[in-house]
């Protein structure tokens, strides 16, 4: 009888811990909304032959908007061209580090560049007013751990020179 009343507390405390990890879960493509947005042209310099160098570049913060801590995150965030359908260039970025962010809190600005753009002789605002300019996106992706990507977000490139 005592051995059959331990099993029973036992299979209790099992349930329990079940429920709790399993309510300890919070799902990143609802809890995490991207805020402070800013999308440009970056001034990445000029290229060793002598060309002006523009590459697409954002700056946003991370919000969690869950009830819960949020954990470490990795970032992918995808570059096109508006007018392709496959990428261009492609950004690993943490989002949040292991210390986590709070319920309710913002992570400090994430500034990502990509890291090929356009080159050209002329000045850069001329670059960006060019008729034969193609504008770009950029798609952002976010994980936890050994979870799948899930999309947080798609952003135009504003026609706008950044110069940080």
């Amino acid at each position: 009888m005592l051995a059959m009343r331990a099993r029973a507390v036992t299979a209790l405390l099992l349930l329990s811990l079940a429920a709790s990890a399993c309510g300890n879960k919070v799902e990143l493509g609802t809890a995490a909304k991207i805020v402070d947005v800013t999308t440009g042209w970056f001034d990445a310099g000029v290229t060793e032959d002598g060309k002006n160098k523009l590459v697409p570049s954002i700056s946003f913060r991370l919000q969690n908007t869950a009830s819960q801590e949020l954990h470490s995150t990795q970032l992918n965030l995808i570059f096109k061209r508006v007018t392709d359908k496959d990428e261009w260039t492609t950004s690993y970025v943490r989002g949040i580090g292991q210390e986590g962010l709070q319920a309710g809190a913002t992570t400090e600005p994430i500034v990502v560049r990509a890291q090929q753009g356009y080159t050209g002789v002329q000045p850069r605002l001329t670059m960006l007013q060019n008729k034969e300019f193609v504008d770009f996106k950029v798609e952002i992706f976010g994980k936890q751990g050994s979870a799948a990507y899930v999309k947080l977000g798609e952003f135009p490139i504003e026609r706008q020179l950044l110069t940080h």
